[in-house]
């Protein structure tokens, strides 16, 4: 047989033989993957447990900061109709009165009165999240990557709404005794003379309706931060967020 016949053969049976090596190794690495629990990526691109901890602390610490630094200042909940604390549904026919009445000032002046102590306490939460984010697992990181766009806001309020209240319920009531909300509240009521008596006033607890308002307000904020370093590459500011939210 032609010299340069037979090495022409000899070469496409060890590149035969190169390939299926090769197909068997990629597919014996897929399956090692799937019981490992990596993804399919190369190993240069896959994620670590410490990276997808510390990405996901990355990220919460920084929608959580930044969720209070826009509402714990003033104008934080009130000039934001997202979050905006509205009059108590126990008091609605006492504004829709109020207004007829035309005393819209003393409506609008309560209303303001709960959105200023709700900003003065939402700074309190800060030791809080930092606590719940110190102390988040690797099981706890991996199902909230895994999870909706908000599972990290929802393990939030999980794990920190009953720490959050006590921090927060004794601030929001010497803010608002610091800005006469029981005096603003008790002065509405006056202005609606006779009719007062039919409005059930002792069930309403303004202090704890404005912590859980505020409560609600700062994790819509922080969801809203959370879903945006998900879905938008220019908010991962950092080489690990742009890893373990780009993967």
């Amino acid at each position: 047989m032609n010299p340069d016949r037979i090495r022409f053969s000899t070469c496409m049976i060890v590149c035969v033989y190169c390939t299926a090596v090769a197909d068997t190794h990629a597919a014996w690495s897929d399956v090692f993957r799937l019981f490992t629990g990596e993804s399919s990526q190369s190993t240069s691109s896959a994620l670590t447990n410490s990276e997808m901890i510390n990405g996901l602390k990355e990220a919460l610490s920084n929608g959580t900061q930044s969720a209070i630094n826009n509402l714990g200042r003033t104008d934080g909940f009130f000039k934001n109709p997202k979050v905006r604390i509205p009059m108590p549904e126990s008091l609605e026919k006492v504004e829709k009165a109020l207004r007829k009445l035309k005393q819209d000032k003393t409506a609008d002046e309560f209303i303001l009165s709960m959105n200023r102590a709700a900003e003065q306490a939402v700074p309190e939460a800060a030791s809080i999240f930092s606590d719940t984010i110190r102390s988040m697992s690797f099981d706890n990181a991996k199902s909230i990557l895994q999870g909706p766009d908000d599972a990290a806001t929802q393990y939030f309020r999980r794990s920190s709404k009953d720490r959050l209240t006590e921090k927060m319920l004794p601030i929001v009531k010497t803010s608002t005794s610091a800005v006469g909300i029981t005096a603003k509240y008790k002065h509405m009521l006056d202005k609606m003379g006779p009719l007062s008596s039919l409005v059930d006033t002792k069930s309403l607890d303004i202090d704890q309706y404005i912590t859980n308002k505020a409560l609600d307000g700062l994790f819509k904020m922080v969801a809203e931060e959370e879903k945006l370093i998900r879905n938008d590459p220019a908010a991962r500011t950092t080489t690990l967020l742009k890893k373990v939210f780009g993967t």
